[in-house]
């Protein structure tokens, strides 16, 4: 497919066939404008931006809860009574099955309000929550595929929301540095976390605890975004 989409995708507004010469005028006219009001330094100038570290632990938070619903999620509806492998499969769907309508339903919304860090905030707390009850509730398997449908939709719908944060104030080459730096570090939960949750359920014998601290580093993320200034991704 990359093969192909070399050859397919057209290389900038410019070589666009599709587009009217009106088309392209507008296009880079907003393009140029959009580029004006982000940060275009260097790349070593990303290891130096605080901002880019904070988007880094941000996503961090975020990935660290998906990484543990997405390891442990089967084990956890397990544990509620549901031995049979193939209905733990079945409900496994429900969760991701709300999360892809709730992901359409708020990334619109962020769009249309031209809101991000709110949109990013809510699905944040409202994935921890969910969390919490999942652990308090374990014993009720309805309730807890309920709370893990709630903490599912909540923590998935994070990541889109969170990546309309860092591409609205870097540009250029520090968009391409920042982004990886970012996408770097906040994947390294995708080995903290189910080692956390594994580490502590091997201490207790039950991965309460684990969900447990998993919220906590999502309402630490939830927090760190409200301490991005809205100015600068609210666009």
């Amino acid at each position: 497919m990359g093969i192909v989409v070399f050859f397919y995708l057209d290389d900038g507004i410019r070589k666009a066939k599709w587009l009217s010469e009106e088309q392209k005028r507008i296009l880079e006219k907003n393009i140029e404008m959009e580029s004006r009001q982000k940060e275009n330094h260097s790349v070593l100038g990303v290891f130096r931006d605080a901002k880019v570290w904070l988007m880094s632990v941000i996503y961090f938070c975020c990935v660290m809860g998906l990484y543990g619903v997405s390891f442990w999620l089967p084990t956890i509806i397990k544990a509620t009574g549901v031995k049979n492998p193939l209905d733990v499969g079945l409900l496994t769907m429900i969760p991701y099955a709300a999360a892809v309508v709730a992901m359409i339903l708020i990334s619109r919304s962020a769009d249309k309000h031209r809101e991000r860090r709110w949109h990013l905030v809510i699905p944040a707390v409202v994935g921890g929550i969910g969390l919490i009850f999942s652990a308090i509730y374990g014993d009720d398997t309805v309730i807890a595929m309920a709370a893990l449908t709630v903490a599912t939709l909540g923590i998935i719908t994070t990541l889109p929301l969170f990546w309309s944060l860092p591409t609205a104030f870097l540009g250029g080459a520090a968009a391409a540095a920042g982004i990886a730096l970012i996408n770097s570090l906040g994947n390294l939960a995708g080995f903290v976390s189910p080692y956390l949750v594994g580490w502590i359920k091997d201490l207790t014998q039950s991965t309460n605890v684990g969900m447990y601290a998993l919220a906590g580093t999502l309402f630490v993320g939830a927090l760190l975004t409200l301490t991005v200034p809205a100015r600068l991704v609210n666009k």
